[in-house]
Parts: C-alpha cells; sequence; structure tokens
C-alpha cells in the first residue's frame, strides 16, 4: 500500500538533467533566455509591491470584511479624493475610530481623541450629503465600528437607593466619552434612516445579536444616551419588520428580569415609551401575542416600587391596548387591583389617577364585571387617613362618564362606599376631605334620596348590632373578671 502511494508522488528532477537541459536551452535560443530573465525581475519586483500593499490592507482592512477593497489613507479629507476612492476612504475612516480610547482621563491621548472626534464628525456629514453606498463591506464595517465603539460592560451600580434605576431625587450619572459616543449614535441612526439602504443586505449585520447588545445598552445611567437608543430601536422597529417579534419577545424578557429578579433597570421608561408607539399601530384583531403582553408584562410593572419612574409611559401603554379593545379593561383593572399598594400612598396615588384614565374608557358590560371588588378597594380608598389618597378618591366623582356608570349600578355600588362616607362625616381629621364628603353624600341624595335613607337605615341597624355586642362582650368579661376574683379570694 505505501509503495502504491509513493509511485504516485513525483520524481525528483537531477541536477544533471536540469543543467543540460538548461544548457541546451541556453545553447539553442539566448535571446529567449535574456526575455526570461527579465520577466522573472520585473515579476518579483511587481511581486514585493503587492505584498506591501497587501500588509497595508490587512491593517485598513480585515480581509473577511473588506476583500477586494482598495486601500486609501483614512487621514485623507474625502475632498481630496476622487468619487470612485470615497467609499474606500469611509471604509478606512470606519476602522480607525474602531480604536477606543480612555475617556476618563481628560489629559491621556488627547491628540488621537481629537483626531477621532474629528474623523466621526466627517463620516456623519458624509452619510448627510447622501453621497455614501450603503453596499455590503460599507454596512460590516459601520456595524463593526458601532459595536466596538458602544456596546460595553456598565461598572456596578453604587446607588445607595435600592428601589432600581434611578428615582426623581438622584442626579443621573453622565459618560465621560459621550463626546464620542454622541457622535456613533447620530450616524447609526442616519445609517438606519438612509432611504436607499438595502434592508436585505443590511439586516445580516442588523441581526439578533446586534439587537441584543443594543437594548442592553438601556441599561446606561446617562439619561442622553438612552434616549439615542429610544429613538434608534424605535427606527430599527419600523424599518427591519422581520425583527419586530424578536424585539418585543427581548423587551418583555428585560421586563421579566426587572419585575421579578431584580428590580434595578434605568431604561425601562424608555423601553415603553418605544412600545407606546408601537402598541397603537397594532392591527385588529390584537393577537394573542399582544395580549400576553399585557397581562404577562405591563401589569406586573405595577408591582415594582419604582413605578414612579416609568408610571406615565406605562399607563399610556395600558391605555393605548384598551383603546384597541374595550373589552381588556376589566382585566386590566383587576391586574391593579391585585397589585394596589397598601402602605405606599404615593404609588396608591398614581394608581389612582391611572384607573381614572381606565374607567373613561369602559364601557357598562365590562365595568359591571369588577364594580364590586373595585368599590370596595374606592371605600378604603375614600376612608385613607392620607388626606391625598381620600381626597384623590373623592375627585373620581367629579368625572361624569365615571359618575354615569355609579348612577346606572347605584344599588350595587352605593351600599359598598357609603359607610366609608358616613364614617369620614364623623371622624376624618382633614378639612377639605370633610367638605368633599359632604358634597358626595348630598350628590347621592339627589342622585336617589330612597337608596341613601335605606344605607343609612343599614347603618344604624349595624351599629345597633354593634353596640349590643360590645355591651355582651363587656358583660362577658366582667363576669369572667368577678368569677376570677372569687376564686382568688377562697384560695
Amino acid at each position: 500500500m505505501i509503495k502504491q502511494i509513493l509511485s504516485k508522488l513525483p520524481k525528483k528532477v537531477p541536477k544533471s538533467d536540469s543543467s543540460d537541459s538548461a544548457r541546451s536551452s541556453d545553447s539553442g535560443n539566448s535571446t529567449s533566455f535574456g526575455n526570461v530573465f527579465q520577466c522573472t525581475n520585473v515579476g518579483s519586483t511587481i511581486s514585493s509591491k503587492l505584498n506591501v500593499v497587501k500588509r497595508v490592507s490587512s491593517v485598513v482592512f480585515p480581509a473577511s470584511m473588506n476583500a477586494g477593497v482598495e486601500a486609501v489613507d483614512p487621514c485623507l479629507s474625502f475632498k481630496d479624493v476622487s468619487n470612485q476612492q470615497k467609499q474606500s476612504l469611509f471604509i478606512s475612516k470606519l476602522n480607525l475610530c474602531c480604536k477606543v480610547y480612555d475617556m476618563s482621563d481628560p489629559d491621556k491621548n488627547c491628540t488621537e481623541q481629537d483626531l477621532k472626534r474629528q474623523t466621526l464628525q466627517e463620516l456623519v456629514d458624509f452619510v448627510s450629503s447622501g453621497s455614501v453606498k450603503f453596499t455590503e463591506p460599507v454596512i460590516a464595517a459601520l456595524c463593526k465600528m458601532c459595536a466596538t465603539n458602544l456596546f460595553r460592560v456598565f461598572p456596578p451600580k453604587f446607588r445607595t437607593s435600592t428601589t432600581g434605576g434611578e428615582t426623581e431625587d438622584e442626579e443621573p450619572m453622565f459618560d465621560p466619552a459621550w463626546s464620542h459616543l454622541q457622535i456613533v449614535y447620530d450616524l447609526l441612526l442616519q445609517f438606519i434612516n438612509y432611504n436607499s439602504l438595502d434592508v436585505k443586505v443590511a439586516k445580516a449585520h442588523v441581526d439578533h445579536a446586534f439587537i441584543l447588545r443594543l437594548l442592553e445598552l438601556f441599561d446606561s445611567e446617562d439619561p442622553r444616551e438612552r434616549d439615542c437608543l429610544k429613538t434608534i430601536l424605535h427606527r430599527i422597529y419600523g424599518k427591519f419588520m422581520v425583527h419586530r417579534p424578536f424585539i418585543r419577545k427581548s423587551v418583555s424578557n428585560i421586563i421579566y428580569r426587572f419585575v421579578f429578579e431584580t428590580e434595578r433597570h434605568n431604561g425601562i421608561a424608555e423601553l415603553l415609551e418605544i412600545f407606546g408607539s408601537v402598541i397603537s399601530g397594532f392591527a385588529l384583531p390584537l393577537k394573542e401575542e399582544h395580549k400576553i403582553f399585557l397581562w404577562k408584562a405591563l401589569i406586573p410593572l405595577h408591582k415594582p416600587k419604582s413605578i414612579g419612574i416609568y408610571h406615565q409611559q406605562l399607563t399610556y401603554c395600558v391605555v393605548q391596548f384598551i383603546d384597541k379593545d374595550q373589552r381588556l379593561a376589566s382585566s386590566v383593572i383587576k391586574g391593579l387591583l391585585k397589585y394596589w399598594p397598601v402602605t405606599n400612598s404615593q404609588k396608591e396615588l398614581m394608581f389612582i389617577s391611572e384607573l381614572e384614565e381606565i374607567l373613561e374608557m369602559t364601557s357598562m358590560a365590562e365595568f359591571q364585571k369588577i364594580m364590586v371588588p373595585l368599590f370596595r378597594r374606592m371605600g378604603c380608598c375614600l376612608n385613607s387617613s392620607h388626606y391625598q389618597v381620600a381626597e384623590r378618591a373623592h375627585l373620581l366623582w367629579n368625572n361624569e362618564h365615571i359618575l354615569n356608570l355609579i348612577t346606572q349600578n347605584r344599588q350595587v355600588i352605593l351600599p359598598l362606599v357609603f359607610s366609608a362616607l358616613v364614617h369620614n362625616s364623623q371622624n376624618h381629621w382633614n378639612q377639605a376631605v370633610l367638605n368633599l364628603t359632604q358634597n358626595i353624600k348630598k350628590m347621592l341624595s339627589q342622585m336617589d334620596e330612597e337608596l341613601v335613607l335605606d344605607c343609612q337605615r343599614r347603618i344604624e341597624e349595624e351599629d345597633s348590632k354593634s353596640s349590643a355586642v360590645a355591651e355582651r362582650r363587656r358583660i362577658t368579661w366582667e363576669r369572667l373578671e368577678a368569677a376570677a376574683t372569687t376564686i382568688k379570694e377562697s384560695i
């Protein structure tokens, strides 16, 4: 077997044969040898030059990304090169900007940092002029540069607050590298918004991995960065339709982790702001996936203590869902009641405000499904010792739509809240709440005086029963004490 393999290998030509053939060639035609020698020298010279060009190209352009792209000095201006070379210069400048500097020390690498900032600005201006053509190599180089500069691991959070993310009292933290990051974000946004961008080509580079890393940046403590990310992600969602389900699923996962694990994230408000416009564009009838997002992601977002940071955006998203399908109102209100705060008065005020917006869009059929547990809770709010909560609950009755719902279901609702109104008028410490309670009692009397008198009579009967029970309890205790005293004396 080995002999068969060796027999197939080419045999080495002896030196004598080689020299003989060379001599015979020389004697046969001396001119051809000279031509061969000349061509060999030229070939070696060209080869050496090509090797130099290849080394330069491998430094400026990675071989896998920029095969066949002409190398251009990145320090040149776009005005100093021909139109054919501008694309190559654009890629060259992108690769130059892949160098990341430590911006925490302003005195370190000042010249290089200024050169990079100037180059980034040139790239933005060139894209703004509309001269660039986003071919495969250009898109690859742009995405690589953005990934190198933007995708980073944030330092650990040393906030003293445990409420998660920034609170309204904390000053935001600003990234020292923002002078570079801002221009990179601007360039990425212009790339996404570019009219002639071929989405089919771009989606190979703006892929799931790229979007996931982009979503991770929403945890940045710099509000300027989160604002840029909000705009960019919204544009990606609008332009890359193939990525929409993945973006929705990824944002849901971020919310799940925030609600059920960490309760720390800086970008929930921005993500909800994006989804406010996304939800408004949902087609009817709503898909089951969208309803699950409401029930499993948006409703549980009422649980964290830091809801004040994103409550406005959350309310808008919930209202958009109900605007799409009013049958969702009852399930949303049930979710609110599930997460209703007991000891956090400021959070309770937010819930009442959101509840008012939801009730304004609630139909009679949906209202009747949840009116009993809802007004049991409202009775507690009317009776709250925190005057702002009690006052806000009273002001719900000034809303015409809500008052109309109450009026048509007064036989059920009035008995649930009337005892709280009576208790307020007798015991509440705040004069503003007392005045509001008297106004509501007067309004209810005008609405249905007979029902009000009936409720009053029931309350008096319950009070008398309670008094009788208390009296019997007092007499029982007195007997027990007397019996215990007698036994003690006998001993």
